[in-house]
């Protein structure tokens, strides 16, 4: 999956991963990262997603990071914002609100000079959107980016992969643990079934069990 795949359903607005409300795994969760106040969160290929509001609602510092320049410009129109960006290596820097930054390029070429320091990472829809292929390279590039002791709120999908494509991929358990385990203590804090239905899910059968695992990973 190249970037002309994400830059193209931008362009062509098939943005059916975009949620209209804030996660509400987020807001019941969050919590439980113990995240000081002001600490920086990193939220990677964060398309235009209201999280970002809410986290900087909660006096937290958001870097997100998002390969479309389309979502970084219609975040900022659709949440009355301005911002001119700056030029940096492969990309865009955009500063939309005092508490709120966007760097818009290739999240693997993204570097620990650009994010500062992270103390969490919020990941709801990028882990999921690849295909495992890139999965441990995300994992990996990822785990580069971060401290002894930051921590990775995760978010991701179980389901029959047999019966839709993906995006969003199934990421279950076991694969977690093999891309994470060795350097991060794992907690899983939710998990949830529910039925596939149109807007999350699409491609799946009607009624399709699915579950959705709520992860807090500590590196070590």
């Amino acid at each position: 999956m190249e970037t002309a795949f994400w830059h193209e359903r931008w362009k062509q607005h098939q943005t059916g991963f975009h949620q209209k409300e804030v996660n509400s795994h987020l807001k019941n969760y969050w919590g439980q990262t113990d995240l000081p106040k002001s600490s920086a969160i990193l939220v990677p290929l964060c398309g235009k997603s209201l999280d970002l509001l809410w986290l900087a609602d909660q006096q937290y510092r958001v870097v997100g990071i998002e390969l479309s320049e389309i979502a970084a410009s219609e975040f900022c129109a659709e949440n009355n914002f301005q911002a001119v960006p700056q030029n940096i290596e492969g990309g865009h820097l955009l500063q939309p609100a005092p508490l709120i930054s966007f760097l818009c390029k290739d999240f693997f070429k993204v570097t620990r000079s650009e994010t500062g320091k992270i103390s969490g990472v919020y990941d709801r829809a990028a882990l999921v959107a690849l295909p495992p292929e890139m999965r441990k390279k995300y994992a990996a590039h990822l785990t580069a980016l971060l401290d002894a002791g930051a921590k990775i709120f995760l978010v991701a999908f179980e389901y029959d992969q047999s019966k839709m494509q993906g995006p969003p991929f199934s990421v279950p358990e076991n694969e977690i643990l093999e891309l994470f385990g060795e350097q991060f203590v794992i907690h899983e804090i939710n998990v949830s079934e529910f039925r596939a239905e149109p807007a999350r899910l699409a491609a799946l059968p009607e009624k399709e069990p699915i579950r959705e695992r709520v992860y807090i990973l500590e590196k070590k």
